[in-house]
């Protein structure tokens, strides 16, 4: 018979073969795919542009991510530089300026020093939900606004009630809202679940705490489970566990599923979030008086040219104060690279050149 009919067992095997490989390489095609897009979202989130001049429009953002940038652009607030002396501009044969009372008078109004326009902070985030046709205009959210004479422009721009302007406000509202977010209805936990988050993200802020204020890394070289020391932030939360019942039972191993707030992505969140309110503490405390900024650079262990930054004022009891607000990375360390990565921490943070001394 084995004349007539030849065997099949050999390339069955390859094609199964095949079909297995090729499924693995599409998995690790989709995961390098989703750990990029990631990548990509944290660089956007961290490197956020205040000045509403110089930042992209909120088309040019991935759809995916929309939500989250304006999250974290509602969060940071509008761009308001009280502290910046304005420039005047003769209109009419009167020389007019933006006032600095408008800010508290119109929460949602930006400014931009380079140009010397006005935005609106709600239009820019949710102008792309509207069409022309539907009143939306250019005038402060791309062109932007100066005509300082006309404050009556500005009220005119806020409109009725079902105006573009007050219907992205409360988009803004919503999107903040996090018990009207989606995820938030479609998971619908219960109020115990929510205690134990709590407790976990309480635990876990405590080491973060630490850790941060003595200066210790966070990640170990083997985090495994068979790992004799999993690193600072591992071994620290175990410490906590074995001394609070409430606290083991809702971290490591006895988390509710994925809920275990120790992955190196939310490590890193950790710090970031740390960071970010540090550097809005040293600002509050140098409170708008004028202050002068110190560069370094130096090389670190991947051979990348990195300049270190720090403030340097007195504050209100007249003591001289630094503080060290960042490592920025650049390309070189010419004068135009420096200039640009100083531009960036202005920008970031909403700081004015024109307080700068030295």
């Amino acid at each position: 018979m084995e004349r007539y009919f030849k065997r099949r067992f050999a390339s069955t095997t390859s094609s199964s073969d095949n079909v297995d490989s090729s499924s693995s390489r599409d998995v690790g095609i989709s995961s390098d795919v989703d750990s990029s897009k990631e990548s990509e979202l944290q660089d956007i989130l961290a490197n956020l542009i205040a000045d509403p001049g110089l930042r992209p429009q909120m088309l040019d953002y991935d759809p995916n991510i929309r939500d989250e940038v304006r999250r974290a652009y509602l969060q940071k607030g509008p761009c308001q530089p009280k502290d910046h002396t304005f420039s005047q501009t003769d209109l009419s044969g009167y020389d007019r300026r933006l006032n600095v009372k408008w800010f508290d008078e119109f929460d949602w109004l930006e400014y931009n020093i380079s140009k010397d326009v006005a935005f609106c902070f709600y239009c820019y985030l949710f102008k792309s939900n509207f069409i022309i046709s539907q009143g939306c205009s250019d005038a402060f959210t791309e062109m932007g606004f100066r005509n300082w004479k006309k404050k009556d422009k500005i009220r005119q721009h806020v409109g009725a009630v079902g105006s573009v302007h007050n219907q992205s406000r409360q988009y803004c509202a919503d999107l903040m809202n996090q018990k009207q977010h989606i995820r938030t209805v479609l998971i619908k936990q219960s109020e115990q679940a929510r205690i134990d988050y709590r407790i976990c993200l309480t635990a876990s802020l405590d080491c973060v705490r630490f850790l941060l204020r003595q200066g210790l890394s966070f990640r170990g070289h083997d985090e495994s489970d068979t790992s004799s020391n999993k690193g600072n932030y591992l071994e620290f939360l175990q410490f906590l566990a074995d001394r609070d019942e409430k606290v083991k039972a809702v971290v490591l191993e006895n988390a509710l599923r994925n809920l275990k707030l120790i992955a190196p992505t939310i490590q890193k969140d950790f710090v970031n979030a740390c960071a970010t309110e540090t550097i809005k503490k040293i600002i509050k405390d140098v409170d708008g008086a004028f202050f002068s900024l110190l560069v370094d650079g130096s090389r670190d262990v991947s051979v990348k040219e990195q300049m270190a930054m720090v403030f340097h004022y007195v504050d209100k009891n007249g003591d001289v104060i630094e503080r060290f607000v960042g490592i920025q990375h650049v390309s070189d360390t010419t004068s135009t690279s420096l200039k640009e990565a100083i531009n960036t921490l202005f920008s970031r943070e909403e700081l004015s050149i024109s307080m700068l001394r030295g």
